[in-house]
């Protein structure tokens, strides 16, 4: 059975004891507003990634109300509810606000966890609730055709896979030049860890470079004998896909053991300030890919600053989190909300979006280079452009960013993954899944 499938099955009693753990929340009639579900993880040991994070959300989502009136005069309600990054919990949020929230209705839920966006997999179908997981949804779900309410925007680890040998081949002087040499992939040993698996066997056979795979059993705070494994294997460069405090303690196990960190990048997961800063001296020039480029100087960021910020509205408890990876990732995710959001008002009018125009919306998504120059955030995201057979967006893009000890500098502009590289074994999964299911793939012409 595949990670996907066992996933699914352990989740389905966690779905029906979820649903029993339900407390309706009493509150004001909100409706007319357009909710936003906040599934929070304040709590747990991945709370450090999750506070600035939700707080570039927050923050750009009151800017919307507060300074704009809402998109197009409709109010964002926005409702956390607290998963502690637990699956169980995260159903029991889904199930809370599927269907709205006192009046204010629900357009789409972002899950904020790839574990939990498989988990919803079959439930959301039948719920037809669009799911929403910018950088942390299933690669496969890219297939609208099969996966009608899964939508990964922005980013996928099959991508980050190709972006990483397509960096390492540029520092080798060329594909060519990958031939015999040595890639480690230290990976957290979940389903988010394991998924850069099969893209990676595919490239080294493709490329020819040795691919070697090592686990870290969750929560990663013991890595000796992973690393002495990468010495002995003679590893030139190794892809490190962490998550909380794995991530530093790779850094400064590596530096321990001599491996030289600037031929460690790591997983958009594992570049953060927060994953090196606590690295202190052996993070100086560890390397990671970046779909959420920090910084300040993005025009939006400094529109945040000027109403939220400094005007004290922020949910930012330390300032010094502003403009950090994480935060902007918040603000990255709200921005393709309320895209959305503008993109059914369209058609609909300008009206709260139901779970159904929400779907239509997300499949129409079209956030080009002028509309990122009039939200001023160019530098911040790459176009997305989505469609009934691409949830995902046609262009997949990432930056390589590199540690100077303070903050991170950028190295490289946008890396374009190659959309035709894996098209074919995705599609052949897709069918699979369909098969097994049942489903019937539609037609682009159903929209």
């Amino acid at each position: 059975m595949s990670v996907f499938r066992k996933t699914i099955a352990l989740a389905a009693s966690a779905i029906v004891a979820a649903t029993a753990l339900i407390v309706p929340a009493q509150a004001e009639d909100a409706t007319g507003q357009q909710l936003y579900p906040l599934f929070t993880y304040r709590t747990g040991p991945y709370a450090p990634s999750f506070i600035p994070f939700g707080a570039g959300n927050i923050d750009y989502l009151r800017y919307v109300n507060e300074v704009e009136g809402g998109v197009n005069g409709v109010k964002i309600l926005i409702q956390e509810c607290e998963t502690a990054y637990t699956i169980e919990r995260g159903i029991e949020c889904y199930e809370r606000y599927k269907n709205g929230f006192n009046g204010a209705l629900t357009a789409a839920i972002y899950p904020h966890s790839s574990g939990l966006d498989v988990a919803l997999t079959d439930k959301a179908r039948i719920d037809k609730v669009p799911i929403v997981s910018p950088g942390g949804g299933q690669n496969i779900a890219t297939d609208g055709r099969v996966f009608p309410y899964q939508f990964p925007l922005v980013f996928d680890y099959w991508s980050e896979a190709q972006i990483i040998v397509d960096y390492i081949a540029s520092q080798a002087g060329g594909y060519d030049k990958l031939k015999g040499v040595k890639i480690a992939t230290l990976y957290h040993d979940s389903g988010y860890g394991r998924d850069t698996i099969e893209p990676l066997s595919i490239l080294s056979k493709k490329y020819g470079f040795e691919d070697i795979q090592i686990p870290v059993p969750h929560p990663g705070e013991q890595q000796q004998s992973q690393w002495q494994q990468i010495r002995r294997a003679g590893a030139d460069w190794v892809f490190l896909r962490g998550w909380g405090v794995m991530t530093p303690v790779a850094i400064k196990t590596a530096a321990r053991v001599g491996f030289p960190v600037d031929r460690i990048i790591g997983d958009i997961w594992s570049g953060s300030e927060d994953d090196a800063r606590p690295a202190g001296a052996a993070a100086k020039g560890y390397l990671a890919v970046s779909v959420f480029p920090p910084g300040t100087n993005y025009g939006i960021l400094k529109t945040l600053k000027e109403n939220i910020l400094d005007k004290g509205k922020s949910d930012l408890k330390d300032n010094s989190k502003f403009g950090t990876v994480y935060y902007n990732y918040g603000v990255i995710e709200a921005i393709t909300f309320v895209e959305a959001l503008r993109t059914g008002q369209k058609k609909f009018g300008n009206q709260p979006l139901t779970t159904a125009e929400g779907q239509w919306a997300l499949e129409n998504l079209n956030i080009d280079d002028k509309r990122i120059a009039e939200l001023g955030a160019e530098g911040l995201i790459s176009p997305l452009k989505t469609s009934i057979d691409n949830h995902k967006g046609e262009t997949i893009a990432a930056k390589i960013i590199q540690w100077n000890g303070e903050s991170w500098d950028t190295k490289t502009d946008w890396i374009k993954a190659d959309a035709t590289l894996f098209a074919d074994v995705l599609k052949a999964k897709s069918a699979a899944y369909a098969a097994e299911k049942g489903i019937t793939p539609r037609d682009a012409a159903s929209n």
